[in-house]
């Protein structure tokens, strides 16, 4: 008789210990984001650490490319989207309510390729330019290995590798060829999507970076983080004082020093002035309404952004991203006051 009522009481603790787990579990708030591929490492690691601070509150985030995450703000099918480049006044019109780009970090888009012995290159906007326009084809063309004298060239075809997806990293660094060329501009122009006139596509930076792990010759162009875990070399590339410029830390925050900031916060900082400003560099959004429809959410949102802008930034330069300057933090800050819930 005793053995069974010790038997009913550890029953009975192992029930109320699995109903008091599920009662926590039911009561922690799910918030939804989806977008660029471009920040999601730093996001990762923000919600991992966020849910330490607050585990009432999980975030789920899908790293789909800028592209993706401006058609689910839109639609409303999350609770807050990101992106690196802003959206146009176009998809802006159709929100059903007044979205705010919130600045989060800064990064840099790096050119990588896969050659024998992976060297260190040199190369300038004209030369990307007409690379990625499928006129300059081998990488001992004349316009490469005049910029790397010290360095043989194989006689090997170049294979562009881009982004098939929409993406704030292609908007980066179409912006960044757009602005070193008037031809571009014209023939294919900036945006997250565009007309490659030539190479092949891949999903993501991973995908972009896979291509070019598995495809001799190849070139393409993803974030730094992405060339860093890949152990992917990735070119110097010449900037606006006509130095060339390695990414990095030091070379992004003097991109964004220099940055003009208006106050809807819809900036580019590609081939900023500066000798030590890396060309290729831009920040990266959350979109976030300023009208809040679930108050819950809404409460918990604010709080993660103040936390993400504030201490959260602390993390950035672990996975080489650059945190927001001073003055622009302090703005971003003003502005997620402005959310209501």
């Amino acid at each position: 008789m005793v053995k069974t009522t010790r038997m009913n009481i550890s029953r009975l603790a192992v029930l109320t210990a699995m109903c008091l787990w599920m009662s926590g579990a039911q009561a922690q708030l799910l918030i939804n984001g989806a977008g660029a591929t471009f920040p999601y490492p730093i996001y990762s690691k923000w919600f991992d650490e966020y849910a330490t601070i607050d585990p009432s509150v999980r975030f789920n985030y899908q790293s789909i490319g800028s592209g993706g995450g401006q058609k689910q703000i839109l639609a409303e099918t999350v609770d807050f989207g990101a992106t690196d480049g802003p959206m146009s006044d176009e998809n802006l019109a159709k929100a059903p309510g007044k979205l705010l780009h919130i600045p989060m970090v800064a990064g840099a888009v790096v050119v990588t390729y896969n050659l024998p012995g992976a060297p260190k290159l040199k190369l300038d906007g004209p030369a990307l330019v007409d690379i990625f326009l499928g006129k300059i084809t081998k990488w001992n063309d004349a316009r490469i290995a005049g910029q790397n004298p010290t360095i043989t060239l194989p006689d090997m075809d170049i294979v562009v590798v881009h982004r098939s997806d929409g993406s704030g990293t292609t908007y980066i660094f179409t912006d960044y060829l757009s602005s070193v060329s008037d031809g571009w501009r014209t023939e294919v122009g900036k945006n997250t999507s565009v007309k490659w006139p030539v190479g092949l596509g891949g999903k993501g930076n991973e995908g972009v970076a896979g291509q070019i792990k598995q495809t001799p010759g190849a070139i393409g162009y993803i974030e730094l983080i992405y060339a860093s875990q890949n152990n992917l070399p990735f070119a110097d590339i010449k900037n606006s004082r006509g130095n060339y410029v390695s990414a990095s830390l030091a070379s992004i925050t003097a991109a964004m020093a220099a940055a003009k900031v208006p106050d809807d916060f819809r900036f580019s900082v590609v081939n900023a002035p500066g000798g030590e400003a890396y060309p290729i560099a831009g920040a990266t959004w959350l979109l976030v309404y300023e009208k809040q429809k679930d108050a819950s959410k809404g409460k918990k949102l604010v709080e993660f952004l103040h936390w993400a802008l504030t201490q959260g930034e602390q993390l950035a330069p672990s996975l080489n991203y650059a945190p927001l300057p001073r003055n622009i933090q302090e703005r971003a800050l003003a502005r997620v006051n402005e959310i209501t819930f």
